[in-house]
């Protein structure tokens, strides 16, 4: 299977998916993964139960911790990977920040991004797995997460209402957005194909929705 892009980013809201079928693809093409570690971040549990308190200190540790991770990783060269995976991509930070901060703290959150942002490659496709809100808080509980079960239904809204704008705003990459809701590609391997086949297309720039 001959994949024409070199630098996939899966990507969705909360509970979408990503991460897992991110390793289901790195798997099967012999491709660099890159996970987001945000299990490590010590400020996630409190933004959950506090997020006035904890917006502004979680989404620059946020920022830190994905620019020093890609800037490492998703670098071109590996000889023994000729595609990387990942399952985000740095523009989360600024779509995450714009549903939590208020709006001088996003400014200045803004400008750093702007500082960093171009030292980082682009992706040659970002795949975009959407759900309803329903379907992500079940796959949410199903992970069982503690901190996870404070997630408000709105939350989620306004983030992935906020992947939809940044998509509309700034269609520099390729983008397809794929109606995952009747897909289950852990359990049923031809949703997985399905998915997978996907790839295959070759995307002109902007928004594809399939």
């Amino acid at each position: 299977m001959e994949i024409p892009y070199n630098y996939i980013i899966i990507e969705g809201c909360i509970g979408a998916g990503k991460t897992t079928f991110s390793k289901m693809l790195s798997s099967d093409l012999n491709a660099r993964l890159i996970l987001e570690q945000f299990e490590d971040n010590s400020f996630l549990p409190k933004f959950y139960r506090e997020p006035e308190k904890y917006a502004f200190p979680l989404e620059l540790s946020f920022l830190a911790e994905r620019y020093q991770q890609l800037k490492k990783e998703a670098t071109p060269g590996d000889l023994f990977h000729r595609h990387t995976v990942s399952d985000y991509f740095i523009q989360k930070s600024l779509i995450f920040a714009k549903a939590t901060l208020q709006d001088d703290e996003f400014n200045l959150y803004q400008k750093l991004f702007q500082i960093i942002h171009p030292q980082l490659p682009s992706p040659d496709l970002v795949l975009y797995l959407y759900n309803p809100v329903d379907r992500l808080l079940e796959n949410i509980k199903k992970r069982g997460r503690s901190y996870e079960t404070q997630i408000p239904s709105d939350y989620l809204e306004r983030i992935q209402q906020g992947y939809l704008d940044y998509f509309r705003l700034f269609p520099n990459n390729r983008i397809v957005i794929v109606d995952a809701s009747r897909l289950d590609f852990v359990s049923s391997q031809s949703d997985y194909e399905y998915l997978k086949d996907l790839l295959l297309n070759d995307y002109s720039i902007g928004i594809n929705r399939v």
